[in-house]
């Protein structure tokens, strides 16, 4: 009888067609959350017209999904860890599909705001779990690569988003836009069909022959013998999987994590909730302020992708710094008046490196924490950085509440870029003094 690593078989495997399929379930899934989460910034000039709302109070609506995408991460991430991923990721798939159909026949500020906060709840829990399956499935030297396409998929839901809205807002009403989102809970068989459970969570219930059956799809070339012992080399926990965040010279690291995801979600959703509504009242019209939001998720596939080849190669901490500095640059940049070409090319690159870079920080959070801990641990500091996802848009209805000047609007988005960058230093720097964490953390 022979023991295998379980972990060693996945890290050196080839890219096959099992990582294909993983990847592109995954990122339609992300496509389906993108879409349903940018949709408000996209209606969000029509809502305010129709329903007479304040800048504060669209900004406090825009925030009712992001508090469900808080809790969701901060419930599902663990609940996923216990009741495995796939079950997961299929109920916050129906919640956050089915409540976006139920906001298209509210006809109150109220009523909407309690579907999105619903919706948000689904949200944000499938974000963690859909990134902590495909990491666990990544061969190591393509991890960043692979996860980076895969959360591209977000940046494509949010293009889908703006496109939809510029032909069908005119055309059939807000309304419409949240009905769309019933096509995607058609396909729920198929992804509870083709989507693989977590192997590790498979060993852990006993479930050995269909880990194995994975295994095979994982690493054809090798030859796995039913009598082969599978282990999962990783550290068990002990006490409340939240502790272990914080133990084994974790406790800085995963605090600038923090940090960082509380900065970068702050940037993004006060950029996508509000740029369209900013550039409307810079003097352009409803269709070209989306399509400066296509812009933004363009440019934040273009980061994704980038970003997590440049990861792979180099220190991806030290690659998230430089691009908070790129995004802190470029977001006070949009504040002044410069020909449409370039005013395009400079919210692309504020979409590279504020969304693109909130798929690199799920990246790094994911190799950081080990199997046993990685859905609690992208939960967290997905949780924790929603915060700074409620805090954008209320930050951006109270700027646009006093009248201030639009380059003060665009600097106050981009302090955070700054904060962030500095964050992502000091994790650089633990990782150059602390030892190198045992194998399982990096699994």
């Amino acid at each position: 009888m022979r023991k295998l690593d379980v972990h060693e078989i996945i890290d050196n495997a080839r890219f096959t067609p099992f990582h294909w399929m993983v990847m592109c379930w995954c990122a339609l899934l992300l496509i389906f959350d993108g879409y349903d989460l940018f949709i408000y910034g996209v209606v969000l000039p029509v809502l305010m017209k129709e329903w007479g709302l304040t800048p504060l109070e669209a900004g406090a609506l825009g925030s009712y999904a992001l508090f469900g995408m808080m809790f969701g991460a901060l419930f599902f991430g663990p609940l996923a860890d216990k009741i495995g991923r796939k079950k997961g990721i299929a109920i916050c798939f129906v919640l956050f599909s089915g409540f976006t159909v139920l906001n298209g026949f509210t006809s109150t500020p109220t009523e909407f705001g309690i579907c999105r906060f619903m919706a948000g709840l689904g949200i944000g829990g499938l974000m963690p779990n859909v990134v902590a399956l495909m990491n666990e499935y990544a061969p190591k030297k393509l991890r960043s690569t692979l996860v980076a396409i895969m959360f591209s998929g977000y940046s494509l839901g949010g293009m889908l988003s703006a496109g939809v809205g510029i032909y069908m807002l005119p055309r059939f009403g807000w309304e419409a836009m949240f009905f769309a989102a019933a096509v995607p809970l058609l396909m729920l068989p198929l992804i509870l069909w083709y989507l693989p459970e977590s192997v590790g969570f498979l060993l852990r219930q006993g479930r050995t022959e269909q880990a194995r059956a994975i295994l095979k799809r994982i690493a054809p070339e090798r030859e796995l013998r039913d009598d082969d012992l599978l282990e999962l080399t990783e550290t068990k926990t002990q006490g409340a999987p939240v502790l272990e965040l914080f133990r084994e010279g974790r406790g800085l690291r995963t605090l600038m994590i923090w940090v960082a995801f509380f900065c970068c979600l702050l940037m993004v959703y006060a950029l996508s909730s509000w740029l369209p509504k900013l550039m409307a009242n810079a003097g352009y019209s409803l269709g070209s302020s989306l399509s400066f939001l296509l812009a933004l998720n363009f440019g934040g596939m273009f980061g994704a992708i980038a970003g997590g080849f440049l990861g792979d190669r180099f220190n991806l901490p030290k690659v998230v710094a430089a691009f908070f500095i790129v995004a802190a640059v470029s977001i006070s940049l949009l504040g002044f008046k410069s020909p449409t070409p370039v005013l395009y090319l400079l919210i692309g690159i504020a979409g590279a490196t504020t969304i693109g870079t909130q798929i690199l920080l799920y990246a790094t959070a994911a190799q950081f924490y080990g199997l046993a801990i990685r859905s609690t641990g992208l939960g967290w500091a997905s949780g924790v950085g929603r915060n700074g996802a409620i805090v954008g848009p209320l930050l951006g209805g109270a700027l646009l509440g006093i009248n201030l000047p639009l380059q003060l609007n665009f600097m106050a988005f981009a302090i955070p870029g700054a904060i962030a960058a500095l964050a992502m230093c000091f994790v650089h720097l633990q990782q150059t003094r602390v030892a190198p964490l045992a194998t399982a953390a990096q699994g």
